[in-house]
């Protein structure tokens, strides 16, 4: 199987790396030149455990060098899908499967405008990582992957994603409802990642109070937009499975803090701002996601006013 992987951040790396270990003819695609010279010459590191093994994808920053392969998966930050879509074109031919596994709601809808949506597999993972150096990565949590068909396409179209994550022995399911799945992720990560990034709190100590007040609260708020949108999600499950999660975390940094932490544009317009999209068309009040996400934007305004070079900084 050929495997191409459009961006080679922590999951990009996780994925990548995993992959080529199975013996997938696997290449990361990345914009990043630097990036790409340096996994050329010596290889990705991804850590777990003390255990620090070299991978040796294929690294390019043009896929015309690749050609069409039997798979593509996009892990590129969401505000980056529909440029990555364009530039990924040449990596897609009649056969090739494209999938998602990207945070947020709405990537799926970029890519089915670019891409065959009957060819378009999407899902989430609850793999996490930290990128600690110039291709080298932490893998700090270990979680199973659920994808599905986008809804104009057959479960059929999972196979080769499926193929792909079971030949690298982590957990993997095809579910024909995953949008539900993709909604008890983004309830996650809209009452963890904004909360994390703004009080710069590692991921375990987000459970204490009085700030794991907060992070009940926004899945609460986020429950109930999910319920009024017809996915049959249950409170109780979404916060125990959201401390349970957070206990087995540890000191790891969510994403959206490392995006603060290294001045990066941040996805909360896809997590909470997704949200609160839903609530104001079902007519549903968020309003401690509507102060976070508010707060978020404001840290993002923050850099901008900091930066002489940012075209908004006046």
């Amino acid at each position: 199987m050929r495997v191409a992987i459009v961006g080679a951040g922590a999951m990009g790396s996780i994925f990548g790396a995993a992959f080529a270990r199975a013996g997938l003819d696997t290449t990361l695609v990345d914009t990043d030149r630097a990036l790409v010279e340096h996994l050329r010459a010596h290889g990705l590191v991804v850590a777990r455990n003390g255990d620090e093994p070299v991978a040796w994808p294929t690294a390019t920053t043009d896929p015309a060098e690749v050609g069409p392969v039997d798979l593509v998966l996009f892990l590129v930050k969401c505000y980056a899908t529909q440029a990555a879509a364009e530039l990924a074109r040449p990596l897609v031919g009649a056969r090739t499967v494209v999938a998602s596994l990207q945070n947020g709601w709405g990537n799926a809808d970029v890519l089915a405008g670019v891409f065959d949506p009957r060819r378009l597999v999407l899902g989430v993972t609850y793999h996490s990582g930290t990128v600690t150096g110039r291709g080298r990565v932490s893998h700090t949590g270990v979680g199973a992957t659920f994808i599905g068909p986008h809804r104009d396409a057959d479960l059929s179209v999972c196979d080769e994603l499926l193929s792909a994550i079971r030949a690298t022995g982590m957990e993997v399911s095809a579910r024909a409802d995953v949008e539900v799945v993709i909604w008890q992720k983004l309830i996650l990560n809209a009452a963890v990642l904004p909360t994390s990034a703004l009080t710069r709190l590692p991921i375990s100590p987000l459970a204490e109070r009085p700030v794991g007040d907060v992070v009940d609260t926004l899945a609460r708020e986020a429950v109930a937009v999910a319920r009024a949108a017809g996915h049959p999600i249950e409170l109780e499950e979404r916060l125990e499975t959201i401390h349970r999660i957070l206990a087995g975390a540890g000191m790891g940094k969510a994403s959206m803090l490392q995006d603060v932490e290294a001045g990066r544009r941040t996805e909360i317009d896809v997590i909470n701002g997704a949200v609160i999209r839903a609530a104001e068309r079902h007519g549903i009040d968020v309003p401690v996601n509507r102060a976070l996400f508010a707060l978020v934007k404001g840290v993002e305004r923050a850099r901008e006013l900091s930066d002489p070079a940012s075209p908004r900084a006046s």
